[in-house]
């Protein structure tokens, strides 16, 4: 890729008490890229976005953000910088309606007309959403659920989309209409997308280039395409010998 990332993090290690998680992490998202990071459950591909987050302080290396260094910045500046993100296992206020969940993901943003268009936005996007806008969100589906928490990741207006395993619980039909319409987002509205993923395969079909953590350390980065033919990702990840 040319031009300046949109994400650019160099040589990033944290962990947690005395435990080092992460060695000398690099990788870049790049405006309208979606990037995929994958490995093992344990790899550490948490704790790159806990860190990337703002979520555990970094122990060395940066972070750099639309040009800016955010390595020790709080992470809700970072959402308000724009970085959204959809975690795993979603994270909604389940005692709200739904509505409500997306509307606290402009928590940040002045109330203006500029709000209602991006929810708007949002159900237009997902329409299962919209049409149980008013149920409780405890009360809906896993994938319903999933297309909720992204929603209100985009209600900030992010222009890097962060998504904490986006296929977890859900049916592959369901994944499918999730790869669709992250797709059309790019498309549409220009956001990056950084997604860590267990499942290898819904991450290649869906990302430009990916990065695979092994043990806190990328071992391997390239395009989606080569790393769905890279025989030792083949063999580890998609059960191909």
């Amino acid at each position: 890729m040319t031009g300046e990332a949109l994400l650019s993090v160099r040589d990033l290690t944290a962990g947690y008490g005395a435990i080092q998680i992460l060695w000398d992490v690099s990788l870049d998202v790049f405006p309208g890229e979606i990037v995929c990071v994958v490995g093992a459950n344990g790899a550490g591909k948490s704790t790159l976005l806990n860190t990337l987050l703002g979520m555990i302080p970094a122990w060395s290396g940066s972070i750099a953000f639309a040009g800016a260094d955010i390595t020790r910045l709080p992470g809700p500046k970072r959402v308000a910088m724009g970085v959204g993100f959809a975690p795993e296992g979603r994270h909604l206020f389940y005692g709200l309606t739904v509505e409500d969940n997306l509307l606290m993901g402009a928590y940040q943003r002045p109330s203006d007309a500029s709000v209602r268009e991006d929810l708007d936005y949002v159900y237009s996007m997902f329409e299962s959403v919209f049409r149980h806008k008013d149920r409780l969100a405890g009360n809906l589906s896993g994938g319903e659920q999933q297309m909720c928490a992204i929603g209100r990741a985009l209600m900030a207006r992010p222009k890097l989309l962060v998504i904490d395993e986006l296929s977890l619980g859900l049916a592959p039909v369901i994944v499918d209409d999730l790869i669709r319409i992250l797709s059309a987002l790019r498309e549409e509205r220009g956001i990056s997308i950084l997604l860590v993923e267990q499942d290898v395969q819904v991450a290649l079909d869906l990302s430009d280039r990916g990065y695979v953590v092994e043990s806190g350390r990328v071992t391997l980065e390239d395009t989606s395409e080569n790393l769905g033919c890279n025989g030792h990702v083949k063999a580890a990840y998609l059960g191909i010998v």
